[in-house]
């Protein structure tokens, strides 16, 4: 398992799990991939393996804190592959935090990099959500969130001092709660 969207000032966290049947080469932690790769890595896990999404919202985010927010989407994650594959033996999770969940969890610092479950849930993960910010810049394509995904770009920043926050804006994080 593993998440993207934690440090964005927009848009929801996603987490990934993933159960791979099969190998699939070419795997690696999502950010040194490039767009094309990950698209490409995402078709294959899902095509070898079992997948599942969890989400966090922005409200939730706001709410519970990031970190809470992160842990919570990757409980749902998990719990959804547990629905649809049985319970797993064992939850490997990238990071030094895992969720509380009613099965074994391994948490691997940089798991991401040299675990290959995990690196297809970061692949998985960052596909989802990058595709989750471009379709909420088809909604409202004053922040350019297709380009960004919602980091705190430059481009996004100024943006963001000219319209202000939208309600895909986390209002808990430091430059959007400074335009509030």
């Amino acid at each position: 398992m593993d998440e993207v969207g934690r440090g964005p000032l927009a848009g929801p966290v996603v987490a990934a799990a993933v159960l791979l049947q099969g190998e699939v080469p070419g795997l690696a932690d999502s950010k040194r991939l490039s767009h094309a790769q990950r698209i490409r890595l995402d078709a294959r896990v899902r095509a070898e393996g079992r997948v599942a999404l969890g989400e966090a919202s922005v409200a939730e985010i706001d709410r519970l804190n990031i970190l809470g927010a992160t842990l919570l989407a990757m409980a749902r994650a998990v719990d959804a592959l547990a629905a649809s594959c049985g319970p797993p033996d064992l939850v490997l999770v990238d990071g030094n935090r895992a969720p509380r969940l009613a099965f074994p969890v391994s948490a691997i610092v940089g798991g991401d990099g040299c675990e290959p479950a995990i690196s297809a849930a970061s692949i998985v993960a960052k596909v989802a959500r990058d595709a989750l910010m471009v379709a909420q810049c088809a909604r409202d394509p004053r922040y350019g969130f297709a380009r960004h995904k919602g980091y705190g770009t430059a481009e996004h920043l100024a943006a963001l001092a000219r319209h202000g926050p939208s309600p895909a804006h986390r209002r808990s994080f430091a430059p959007v709660a400074r335009l509030l």
